[in-house]
């Protein structure tokens, strides 16, 4: 029985799925949404999975939170859910062999990504315990003789709560900042490293929430140069952008499986072995995986994972066409239509990722205009954090202002991305952005070009 994760009918399927339709075909819901836009209703456009179009929902436009799993990485599910079931750590009879000649198999697709060796991936439930176990298990292996961390204040929050719990065992954190474009200064992360007491650097490689872009190997060389380890938590960049962990020169990477049109649950962490990183083990169990994380592995999801890295590696550079040319295309059409928008983040993409556009319209509460985008699905910053109403930590490190980070909406466009849908957020956002404004008292003033921060308001007492 095949192993082979991606089965030989997928790009067969291909042909009749609606999701790799030609971007000048418009789906039916779409188009309907268009007409009845021009009407002055607003209709769902629906949502196709595997070509079933469903109606009822939103156009999907947040990338950076999840992706949609690709079609063909189900079909590489499917054997080992239904068939192919066991136990990948079962030895002694087929269905083991089965589930660990899939797991070995996505463990190479995935080390091929990045341009590793099989056996420097470990398989986690996700990135973020990817960043505990690299984040912790680096530090407390090397408490003994070093015992400070260097870091950036727009980490995820996995990042900074690790390292906060580090510092109540007694380790040190400086917490870097960043420009205004989200990058930070390898010169700023030279002064803060300390030689022969700095244990580990871990600097993300694209932020989550604004898409900056880090210089990796040139940080990567400052802490080799210090004797520290570097890690990156890569998930918002393998898959998306180019990303070689020798040329980089990083010593632990951590990846998402459902950041790269992936099954949730499951994620990666590099490990380099020449030279060796050593890291303590978080979690006690039966030694799985180099003893760097025990359990039993979901090797369905594995495999999931397996497949999403062999059609990123293969797609990659299409994907990042299609993602730039889209991304253009709706902040081009927001400026066009809106003044007084704002990108947070670097203008330049060689420092930003396209595809993830923070955006501040001013004068327009985020929150209002995402309740009147209903059949936009965006966000107003990190799902992790996105049910609180306070502003953004990433856009306050950035400098960005309290008033105008609470009117930042986040747009994510993906491979699955059509032209349409963008088009379609382009003139809701143009309609209720408008409309917001005239209902504020401030409009006007800044038309008028008042600095808002200069008027005093009277206060009743």
């Amino acid at each position: 029985m095949s192993t082979e994760p991606v089965a030989s009918t997928s790009f067969d399927k291909m042909a009749t799925d609606k999701r790799y339709a030609a971007s000048g075909e418009v789906p039916e819901g779409v188009a309907r949404n268009m007409q009845a836009s021009a009407a002055g209703e607003v209709l769902s456009p629906g949502f196709s999975v595997r070509g079933q179009f469903l109606e009822g929902r939103p156009s999907y436009l947040d990338m950076q939170a999840t992706t949609p799993m690709d079609p063909r990485v189900l079909d590489a599910m499917m054997p080992f859910l239904t068939e192919q079931y066991g136990n990948a750590h079962s030895r002694t009879h087929t269905y083991g062999w089965e589930a660990e000649a899939g797991v070995e198999r996505a463990r190479e697709q995935v080390a091929s990504l990045i341009g590793a060796s099989p056996r420097e991936i470990i398989f986690t439930s996700g990135a973020t315990e990817s960043n505990n176990i690299a984040i912790k298990g680096i530090a407390r292996f090397q408490r003994a003789k070093r015992r400070h961390v260097v870091t950036t204040q727009i980490e995820h929050k996995c990042v900074l709560d690790s390292c906060r719990w580090l510092e109540a065992e007694g380790f040190e954190v400086t917490y870097l900042p960043v420009g205004s474009n989200g990058v930070v200064d390898v010169e700023a992360v030279r002064a803060a490293v300390r030689p022969g007491e700095t244990a580990l650097v871990s600097v993300m490689a694209v932020n989550n929430e604004i898409g900056s872009v880090q210089p990796l190997a040139e940080i990567a060389a400052v802490a080799k140069a210090a004797g520290a380890k570097f890690h990156t938590d890569a998930a918002q960049m393998v898959g998306k952008l180019p990303f070689d962990v020798n040329e980089l020169g990083v010593d632990a990477v951590s990846i998402s499986g459902h950041k790269v049109y992936g099954p949730k649950g499951v994620g990666a962490l590099y490990v380099r072995r020449r030279p060796r990183l050593r890291l303590e083990p978080q979690m006690s169990g039966g030694g799985q995986e180099r003893g760097l994380r025990s359990g039993t592995l979901p090797h369905p999801l594995v495999v999931g994972m397996g497949a999403a890295c062999a059609v990123a590696e293969a797609e990659r550079e299409r994907d990042e066409v299609h993602v730039r040319m889209l991304a253009d295309r709706l902040l081009g059409g927001l400026r066009a239509n809106l003044s007084h928008v704002g990108l947070n983040g670097d203008e330049d993409t060689a420092r930003r990722y396209a595809g993830c556009l923070n955006v501040s319209f001013a004068c327009v509460e985020g929150e209002s205009l995402l309740m009147a985008l209903r059949n936009i699905a965006v966000s107003s910053g990190s799902a992790c954090t996105s049910a609180s109403l306070e502003p953004s930590y990433v856009l306050r490190a950035l400098g960005v202002d309290e008033e105008l980070a609470h009117t930042s909406i986040r747009f994510g466009v993906g491979r699955f991305t059509t032209a349409e849908e963008v088009d379609m957020a382009v003139e809701l956002c143009t309609r209720h952005v408008t409309r917001l404004r005239e209902m504020s008292p401030l409009w006007e003033m800044t038309l008028e070009g008042i600095d808002l921060k200069s008027i005093q308001w009277s206060q009743e007492h």
